[in-house]
């Protein structure tokens, strides 16, 4: 597993531990086509090797994710976009859109523990993927963006149905509604992040020992552990995937989306008409 080649991740695997690395290619590890093929590829043999008990995750560089690579990613919104689409276009969108929601979901079905090492920027997808982690550090230089609806979207890949089981109810809505960027200590503050640390390597070395005594338990156990924890929330995140997964591909068009699309690559603020 370790020496395959992957082209938006490194994986490594030591005692017991894999490190996942988000490598990009896009610039702050956008997650483009290669991202979205490949995690849910490396999370199912993750979850098949009996040397790995556990498993951190992280962003190479100095940001984890900018989220989205929206240049990359741009021709799977083409069809749905274009003028006079119905029902084929709708439905090719709605199918993208669950394959996107699979590959997040791989992570958090994985039965081996997943903990997230976050550093600079973690906006929109990042945020999706390490909502399925099941423990999240920060360095003091993270800041977190739920920032869909600043580009016109309603977030659809993982965010909004397993925040719910992370952070309140209200402090998700403000998250959601204005598309805030917070910091490392308001992340810590609101129950996003388990803990803020001073850096990069020192959160990533509390990701690492954390790791290490989750390995150093029985592993069946630590899976049943994992099991019976996401057994009473399992339910209500399909049912949360599949409802805004057939939103977006009702709703997602409009003029506003084609400005925000416009506006990000014009480096411009939009003007939103609510058409």
């Amino acid at each position: 597993m370790s020496d395959q080649q992957w082209k938006a991740f490194e994986v490594s695997i030591s005692d017991f531990i894999a490190e996942v690395t988000l490598l990009g290619p896009g610039k702050g590890n956008a997650m483009g086509p290669d991202f979205w093929q490949e995690l849910p590829e490396i999370f199912a043999a993750l979850d098949r090797d009996d040397d790995v008990r556990a498993i951190v995750l992280a962003g190479s560089g100095a940001h984890f994710s900018y989220g989205l690579d929206l240049a990359a990613m741009g021709g799977d919104l083409a069809g749905v976009l274009a003028d006079g689409a119905k029902a084929r276009a709708r439905t090719d969108f709605h199918d993208n859109i669950r394959r996107l929601q699979a590959a997040i979901s791989s992570v958090a079905d994985c039965r081996k523990p997943v903990i997230a090492a976050v550093s600079g920027w973690c906006i929109g997808g990042g945020v999706d993927l390490i909502s399925a982690a099941d423990i999240r550090y920060a360095s003091a230089d993270a800041k977190f963006s739920v920032r869909e609806v600043r580009v016109a979207m309603v977030a659809d890949v993982g965010s909004f149905a397993r925040l719910p089981a992370i952070i309140s109810d209200g402090h998700l809505r403000e998250l959601a509604l204005t598309g805030k960027d917070i910091d490392a200590g308001r992340a810590a503050q609101i129950g996003l992040v388990n803990d803020v640390l001073d850096d990069r390597d020192a959160a990533l070395a509390t990701a690492r020992e954390t790791a290490a005594q989750i390995a150093a338990n029985p592993p069946l156990v630590v899976h049943g552990v994992k099991s019976v924890l996401d057994h009473t929330r399992r339910a209500s995140v399909e049912d949360s995937l599949r409802y805004v997964a057939a939103w977006n591909s009702a709703f997602l068009p409009s003029e506003d989306l084609t400005e925000a699309v416009t506006a990000v690559f014009e480096k411009r603020p939009p003007q939103f008409r609510g058409a």
